[in-house]
């Protein structure tokens, strides 16, 4: 089992590094009036369960090092221990209100946000396949934004974030059930160089 999250872990990694941006548009992707990235392509991983930390390698290249439960040692944001672990927030069907279970790891993601001002984070709004897609492209930006608008009220500043939906496109989990669509509502958090 480990291993298999290992495997994911890296997957996971090698299609983030290969599909992020540090900023503006992506192909593919437009921008709406409030600087949200709407992106409709498929094939980037986003969302890690597994938390590493950075170093630099004796040829120079920065890596990345799975560490275990007792083992942490680092930026906090790494702690597996800590709240800033959870990373994807979850929503009730065909809607876009935090669930009053997750507002204390909202406040701890926007009390590290607000003692990092140069911390970037990209908040990605993802739906469940029912609905048009227009209506889950808009489902999932209304998603990150709440999520945003939380983190702004407990001091994030708003230019910490890039805002990207993309709708019902990238499925955490495939399935035609509620056990996967529970999966697939949801908001990502992800720390851009950290």
């Amino acid at each position: 089992m480990k291993l298999l999250k290992l495997v994911v872990l890296l997957l996971s990694l090698i299609g983030f590094v290969g599909c992020t941006t540090t900023g503006g548009t992506q192909a593919g992707a437009g921008q709406n009036g409030d600087g949200v990235v709407v992106e409709d392509r498929t094939g980037e991983t986003s969302g890690i369960d597994d938390q590493y930390t950075s170093g630099t390698g004796i040829d120079g290249v920065e890596t990345q090092v799975i560490v275990g439960e007792g083992e942490y040692t680092g930026n906090e944001i790494n702690d597996p221990n800590s709240p800033l672990a959870n990373r994807v927030v979850y929503f009730d069907y065909d809607s876009s209100s935090v669930r009053e279970d997750d507002i204390p790891t909202l406040e701890a993601h926007a009390a590290y946000l607000a003692d990092n001002p140069n911390v970037t984070i990209r908040l990605i709004g993802h739906t469940d396949e029912r609905g048009s897609r227009e209506y889950n492209l808009a489902l999932g930006e209304r998603r990150a934004l709440s999520i945003r608008q939380i983190l702004m009220l407990q001091g994030a500043s708003i230019q910490q974030f890039q805002v990207t939906s993309f709708g019902e496109e990238r499925p955490a989990v495939e399935g035609f059930d509620e056990n996967a669509w529970q999966q697939n509502r949801r908001v990502e958090l992800i720390y851009i160089g950290q």
